[in-house]
């Protein structure tokens, strides 16, 4: 069996923010499978900012080559099996990539189970990029207790909005969340529960932390950087704990990527900063699997889901990404 594949490749490495120049659209029909093969029908890919870093050579994710397609995550359905533990129909997760067919060796792909929670949950609360790496930052790197005051950066976007949740369902006295623009705001205290929020681009950061955060911060669970974590830096007191998940604020420039500027304060108030991926908890994935799924039965745990539509946008949907112009999980449809 062939399909005929429509798909996005890079064609050139963006210097700064990607745009349409940096990629081509094309189609082509999927080679025969051989032994130990799928073949998988695409269904929603999760754009995380992870693919960004992508896009440069030698990155730390694996990169993406020029002429080839775009590392993303994604579920889809098998059409067809060269391999003795997937059948026809079979819903899978796992790299499938910017294309709405995709050839991919078995050992690469997981098989999800739809009656537990939607495909979509497998991007999302239960998803690698989103829920699992949300869960490990707070629960196990961030170590929130009850009484600890909890600041997010990026909390309207997939990770931030559960990371913040998170927080809350360990305990937290207080969650604030860091987000660009008043209907960001509304939606991290409205629908998220957030304990309040701060609006970047309209308001003074350092002086509305220190307004909603007057004792100092416990923990800070940092997506973006740059000014952000200097001014969070200035408000840690004895023993906080700085989590590092990204620094969306740095990537399109990441051949110079600023510091931070007030890190001496981690040594005055004996204070840590401490960066992780998700893979390093692997041996821990169904303790984090098993959390998140009783949260999103129970309702404890919202994830808002942004879906767009069409392969042939996977340029535009990562531009929409990179200027926060989505909430929650941003998906494509392919």
């Amino acid at each position: 069996m062939t399909e005929l594949n429509k798909k996005i490749v890079l064609k050139s490495r963006p210097a700064t923010r990607p745009d349409d120049s940096n990629f081509e659209y094309r189609e082509e029909q999927t080679a025969e499978l051989t032994d130990g093969m799928l073949l998988i029908k695409v269904d929603l890919l999760g754009i995380d900012a992870f693919i960004r870093t992508t896009l440069n050579e030698g990155s730390f994710h694996r990169g993406a080559e020029i002429g080839g397609v775009i590392p993303a995550l994604g579920v889809g359905v098998v059409l067809e099996s060269k391999a003795d533990s997937f059948a026809a129909g079979d819903h899978v997760f796992g790299p499938l990539c910017s294309q709405t067919h995709a050839v991919m060796p078995a050992f690469t792909m997981k098989k999800i189970d739809t009656s537990v929670a939607p495909a979509s949950a497998y991007l999302g609360a239960l998803g690698l990029t989103t829920g699992l790496t949300a869960y490990f930052g707070i629960v196990d790197v961030g170590q929130v207790k009850p009484g600890d005051t909890v600041v997010v950066s990026g909390a309207a976007g997939a990770v931030g909005s559960v990371a913040g949740q998170i927080a809350r369902l360990s305990g937290a006295s207080k969650v604030i969340g860091i987000a660009g623009g008043a209907h960001k705001s509304k939606f991290l205290v409205d629908e998220l529960k957030f304990d309040a929020a701060i609006d970047y681009k309209n308001e003074n950061v350092a002086a509305r932390l220190d307004e909603l955060a007057p004792d100092g911060i416990n923990v800070f669970f940092d997506n973006v950087g740059g000014d952000i974590l200097d001014d969070v830096l200035m408000r840690i007191v004895e023993g906080s704990r700085i989590v590092i998940c990204g620094g969306i604020s740095q990537y399109e420039n990441m051949d110079d990527v600023r510091g931070p500027k007030n890190y001496l304060k981690l040594a005055e108030r004996r204070a840590r900063m401490e960066g992780f991926a998700v893979f390093h908890f692997a041996e821990h994935y169904a303790r984090a699997e098993k959390s998140l799924a009783d949260w999103l039965r129970s309702g404890e745990l919202v994830v808002r889901e942004q879906i767009e539509q069409g392969v042939e946008n996977f340029p535009a949907v990562m531009n929409l990404l990179m200027t926060g112009g989505h909430y929650g999980k941003l998906l494509l449809k392919v």
